[in-house]
């Protein structure tokens, strides 16, 4: 769900973001997810 929402939002993820996101523990997912609502870039949804 959050790859798809990183693609709406912000285009397509690098496999570098893929792979991130694919490896992240239940809790970074879930900080990430509510990040992205009012997130105006990809780095302040994974930082």
């Amino acid at each position: 769900m959050l790859l798809r929402q990183i693609d709406r939002k912000f285009g397509p993820p690098s496999e570098t973001v893929r792979a991130r996101i694919s490896s992240a523990d239940p809790d970074s997912l879930l900080r990430w997810s509510d990040r992205i609502l009012t997130a105006d870039s990809l780095d302040a949804v994974l930082h």
